[in-house]
């Protein structure tokens, strides 16, 4: 079959996955000076944040310290994006550290088209240059094994099955779900771990890989009172309505859902576009998780950052409990499964959003929001829904070094432990927070502390030229839940794209880097030249 126009047969570094991880490993190797293949399946690089649609959950130390120098670099952008862009009011344009949704989740709640916008430039001089060439539409199918190195991988364009296949050095899985780790017989873990293997407390008794944390389709709505935006009664309604999880306190679509926390029932309040100032909202979870207000929680616009009448709206993003996906594994099960696993989550999404139009109560005693209206236009698609599932669980690799409970759950560590490594790439900060699961379980909320990440982590025990950037690091089920966000995966990424270069330039093995102290310190001060945080600061009294 013809190679697609641009791709090269070979390159330095062939990066599967497009997401956050991936560009942060596309721009590491980059700036080295190697040549980078990065792949994507669908039309947005940037994941989590564009294709997902997910305003990012970080610590609430980052305006200060605790990520990358081009993780603050693309959060500024996104700011300025808005600045230059936006018809901001002037108290607005003055906020040094914008929060342009003036969202609760987190202190730079965005459209995901800016952070594609941005995620773009930050790779156009690369691009430019002849150094990195970028396939979107197309996914990882087969990759061919040497023993203990990945030797090529193929793709598929996802538009019309052509085939293409790129021989590289150094392989970085960056897909959402660690396909690369199956198509090239690398070691894996995937789903629960039984509670023997690590001793961790949270782990269920015995090991279930179908275990897995749910999926959500995010969707972005405006409100338009007066209006009638109501969509076609969605197929699977009649199921979505009547469903009631044996751990859930009543019906799933209701305002009524499980405290994250604590597992109490809490009833949430819906109320679009409330007249309330977005510049009073403090985004810090650490002090008030903020998730009973859902159309603040996550809104990506506020219509009132902005000069009188340039928006009628603001938009918010739903990413909540009502269309958090359970009943079937996104991963392990065969890819008739994953189909309709995602296939089902998207009929719920859709049936949330319905019921929200026509059935949801509201604080005047009647029912309903029909001026809800589906945003295709915010998230770049036909029906409105998300490019892709917001996938929160990976396979991830046997690993050199495994991050377990006992690093970083408060609990078990105290509040100024947590294991501390020789080895550490980058640090990343976040509550261990799993969803409800496809194996019956809750919430499953933990306090941690600050932790790094352990190069460790990166390195599969026989592969030695395959690296991961994203979720499918040497972590658990359990430890997964906070190692799993935004920051930390651009960090991961980052590593793994600067590791893969520096091997290349010192003619050495990732494995040698790791074991042998002196080459251990030439590749962190490459880490700590390109700014990337290893260590945390003492922050107590902070």
């Amino acid at each position: 079959m013809p190679t697609p126009i641009g791709a090269p047969h070979e390159t330095d570094v062939l990066i599967a996955g497009g997401g956050t991880g991936g560009v942060a490993a596309a721009l590491a190797a980059c700036r080295a000076g190697r040549t980078v293949v990065l792949t994507e399946e669908t039309d947005w690089i940037g994941g989590q944040l564009t294709s997902q649609a997910v305003p990012p959950d970080e610590h609430p130390w980052v305006e200060q310290f605790g990520v990358t120098d081009t993780y603050r670099t693309l959060r500024e952008s996104i700011r300025a994006h808005y600045r230059q862009w936006y018809p901001m009011r002037a108290e607005a344009l003055d906020l040094p550290l914008l929060n342009p949704g003036a969202g609760r989740v987190s202190k730079l709640c965005h459209e995901p088209r800016v952070a594609l916008a941005v995620l773009e430039a930050m790779l156009a001089p690369h691009i430019a240059a002849g150094r990195l060439t970028v396939l979107t539409h197309t996914r990882p199918v087969a990759a061919d094994t040497d023993g203990d190195f990945v030797r090529a991988v193929t793709f598929e364009d996802v538009r019309d099955g052509a085939r293409h296949t790129v021989t590289a050095p150094y392989v970085i899985d960056a897909t959402e779900t660690g396909e690369l780790l199956e198509l090239a017989d690398v070691e894996h873990a995937l789903g629960a771990e039984a509670r023997s293997e690590y001793d961790e407390p949270h782990a269920p008794e015995a090991a279930d890989p179908l275990n897995q944390q749910g999926i959500t389709v995010c969707f972005a709505l405006s409100h338009h009172q007066g209006e009638n935006h109501t969509i076609d009664r969605p197929a699977d309604y009649a199921f979505w309505r009547s469903y009631r999880p044996d751990f859930w306190p009543g019906p799933l679509l209701s305002f009524t859902a499980p405290d994250p926390r604590s597992l109490a029932a809490v009833t949430r309040t819906f109320e679009p576009n409330p007249d309330v100032d977005p510049l009073a909202v403090n985004a810090d979870q650490s002090a008030d998780a903020g998730d009973k207000e859902l159309w603040g929680f996550r809104r990506i616009l506020a219509r009132k950052l902005h000069r009188p009448g340039a928006f009628d709206s603001d938009i918010t993003l739903v990413n909540w409990p009502l269309n958090d996906y359970w009943l079937k594994p996104l991963i392990g099960a065969g890819e008739e499964t994953s189909r309709e696993a995602v296939a089902e989550a998207r009929q719920l999404s859709l049936s949330v959003l319905y019921w929200l139009q026509t059935e949801a109560p509201r604080t005047d005693g009647g029912t309903g929001f029909p001026g809800l209206r589906l945003r295709p236009d915010v998230t770049g698609t036909a029906d409105g829904l998300a490019k892709a599932p917001y996938v929160r669980e990976s396979r991830r690799i046997k690993a050199v070094t495994t991050v377990t409970e006992h690093d970083v759950a408060i609990d078990l560590v105290g509040p100024y432990g947590g294991t501390r490594h020789r080895d550490s790439v980058g640090v990343g900060g976040y509550r261990i927070d799993l969803h409800p699961s496809t194996g019956g379980d809750n919430y499953i909320d933990i306090g941690s502390v600050p932790f790094e990440i352990p190069l460790g982590a990166l390195l599969p025990r026989r592969v030695r030229n395959l690296l991961p950037a994203g979720k499918n690091i040497g972590t658990t089920h359990i430890t997964n839940g906070c190692y799993r966000l935004h920051p930390v995966e651009w960090n991961i990424g980052e590593a793994a794209g600067a590791l893969a270069a520096h091997c290349l330039e010192e003619g050495v093995r990732p494995h040698q880097v790791q074991e042998e102290d002196k080459r251990l310190e030439e590749f962190s001060r490459v880490l700590d030249r390109a700014g990337v945080q290893r260590h945390w600061p003492d922050v107590r009294g902070y």
